[in-house]
């Protein structure tokens, strides 16, 4: 918290500045991310700063700044929109309330899989989201994909259907869709920043919270009494790799082409990363005490249905094309 205190927006606004311009020779890029150092997400980027330094002879460099240091995603957003930072992995759900065409994968159940989820991203609906984000006002070029798991309810009692959340108060990311589909689930969804979420739990402010496995144990949720874990799987949500316009455009075509490349791979490592960071915190949790609650989903998507009939009504024709991709 203190390092956050001291880094603040116009701190970091003249370091970036400073970076950039520097040197005609030298870029050093502002790299930001909410999670841990040894998270996936942050892995692949120390990864693809490596890489981008080696291709470069040292031009373009990779500076991280994991762990939320820089602010929550909401702000961290806005940051990157002005070029204070300049690289950012972010959950897709606040970029929804600037680009609102990738609200349609923030829609509850859109995806029948992690695996349709993938093949999804990797096609031209993904592609073509990703030129969304770059030619929309936000001031964003979207250089990747990056893998947010399915995200699932954690909570102080046992929960198994939608019955069970009356009257629990449950964290949301925010954006008013997953407040709805939380409140369409049966809870009280509350919009809060991530890096709230602990001492809310530990307060009982709110009674749980959504999300991975990985996040789940890294953020160390789970010590807070937050015992049950319901395998909803109500939200697949991809995430972005986003670089601010800002700097974006201070690159040649050739170097815009690299990054774009490095993000690809970035996104690729991230993957078999996360996958493997999935498999390994759930083993961590359930030595922890964490009970893994089977579900019956169809009551959760049942539920969910106004949802999507509300936010979806614009994306008819790409849901469509979303649930025909095997």
């Amino acid at each position: 918290m203190i390092r956050r205190t001291l880094l603040n927006a116009s701190a970091v606004f003249a370091l970036g500045a400073a970076s950039l311009g520097a040197s005609a020779q030298t870029m050093v890029l502002k790299a930001a991310d909410v999670h841990p150092a040894g998270y996936p997400n942050v892995v692949a980027v120390e990864s693809m700063g490596k890489k981008l330094e080696a291709a470069t002879n040292g031009r373009l460099k990779i500076q991280t700044f994991p762990g939320g240091v820089l602010g929550g995603e909401k702000e961290m957003i806005e940051q990157t929109q002005v070029g204070a930072i300049n690289i950012l992995r972010t959950s897709l759900g606040p970029v929804g309330t600037v680009v609102p065409e990738v609200n349609v994968f923030n829609l509850p159940f859109i995806f029948r899989s992690q695996e349709h989820a993938r093949a999804v991203i990797d096609g031209p609906i993904g592609d073509e989201l990703l030129a969304k984000v770059s030619a929309s006002p936000a001031k964003l070029v979207a250089i990747g994909w990056m893998d947010g798991g399915a995200r699932s309810l954690y909570t102080k009692k046992p929960v198994r259907t939608p019955a069970d959340l009356k009257g629990q108060k449950v964290r949301m990311m925010g954006n008013p869709l997953f407040v709805d589909t939380m409140n369409a689930m049966g809870g009280n969804g509350i919009s809060m920043a991530y890096g709230e979420v602990f001492s809310a739990l530990q307060t009982g402010v709110i009674d749980g919270a959504e999300n991975n496995p990985p996040s789940m144990f890294t953020s160390n949720h789970f010590s807070t009494g937050t015992k049950y874990y319901a395998q909803t799987n109500h939200l697949i949500i991809p995430e972005l790799l986003v670089m601010s316009k800002v700097a974006w455009d201070k690159l040649t075509p050739a170097d815009q082409a690299l990054v774009k490349k490095l993000g690809r791979e970035a996104q690729l490592e991230q993957r078999a990363l996360w996958d493997k960071s999935v498999e390994e915190h759930t083993a961590k949790l359930k030595a922890a005490g964490v009970e893994f609650v089977p579900v019956d989903q169809k009551l959760f998507f049942d539920a969910t249905e106004p949802v999507r009939a509300k936010y979806g009504a614009k994306f008819a024709d790409l849901m469509k094309r979303i649930a025909e991709v095997k």
